[in-house]
């Protein structure tokens, strides 16, 4: 379980994230949504120590993240980032072996090379595995550096948009993915999306922010209906219900 207690953080005098507490839930995906500004990203970089909180502290196991060891913190949590910029040239292969380093200290063993294996046909990437990230398409790239993080092979795995640069198909295939994950193998899975329609589809509990400040907190059902949403986004957005899904139909909605 991760506590997220009281996290403040300020970007010179204005404050992006306040007083932020909320529980993070084993074994299911929580989604963190909200407008752009609204913190989401920062309170995930602080959660992955990416970021040290102004105040506050985020608990791993009642243990505070600073105080884990970085190899142990990192058999136990991965992040992948928003923008991830890779200096050397390297192939998919070599990309998705970097997500065995706290296991491998750069020698794979067996068992490493079958996490690696496992990963690349999880994204759907095994015909492609020995080209260069740099011949990549965006959402190629992003898929690899997916990969990479599942073959870490962490009870909690952190995700900062990773739908960006991807296709309907693609964004799809990984949320997917991401379920199977938490519903098969009982992953932790924390992610900031844009999309609604993705985080009402996929999300077991939803964390919603605005202007830096947590304004609801819930399963996907409480947070996905008219009313939740139009104190998250100032819009009026009409929900529709399609196999037991909830849809949320923003294209022609008024806003306040």
């Amino acid at each position: 379980m991760i506590e997220i207690k009281g996290l403040t953080k300020q970007f010179g005098r204005k404050p992006v994230v306040e007083d932020v507490s909320v529980t993070i839930e084993q074994g299911k995906i929580t989604s963190f949504i909200g407008p752009n500004g609204a913190g989401k990203s920062t309170l995930l970089s602080m959660v992955s120590r990416l970021l040290d909180a102004d105040t506050g502290e985020v608990l791993l196991d009642k243990n505070n993240v600073k105080k884990w060891k970085s190899t142990e913190f990192a058999k136990r949590v991965s992040i992948l980032r928003q923008a991830n910029f890779i200096n050397v040239r390297l192939t998919i292969r070599e990309l998705v072996a970097f997500g065995r380093y706290p296991y491998s200290r750069g020698r794979l063993s067996e068992e490493d090379n079958r996490f690696i294996e496992q990963a690349i046909e999880y994204m759907n990437l095994t015909d492609i595995q020995d080209q260069f990230l740099d011949e990549l398409s965006g959402g190629q790239k992003q898929r690899a550096f997916i990969a990479m993080v599942i073959a870490q092979d962490t009870d909690y795995i952190l995700l900062d948009e990773p739908l960006n640069n991807l296709d309907m198909k693609h964004s799809v295939q990984i949320m997917k993915i991401l379920r199977k994950l938490v519903d098969e193998l009982g992953k932790t899975v924390v992610i900031v999306l844009h999309d609604i329609n993705f985080a009402s589809v996929y999300s077991d509990r939803i964390v919603a922010l605005k202007n830096g400040k947590l304004v609801k907190n819930g399963t996907t059902h409480e947070i996905i209906n008219s009313k939740a949403l139009r104190d998250i986004y100032d819009m009026d957005i009409p929900i529709q219900e399609q196999n037991g899904c909830r849809i949320c139909v923003y294209f022609n909605s008024h806003t306040s």
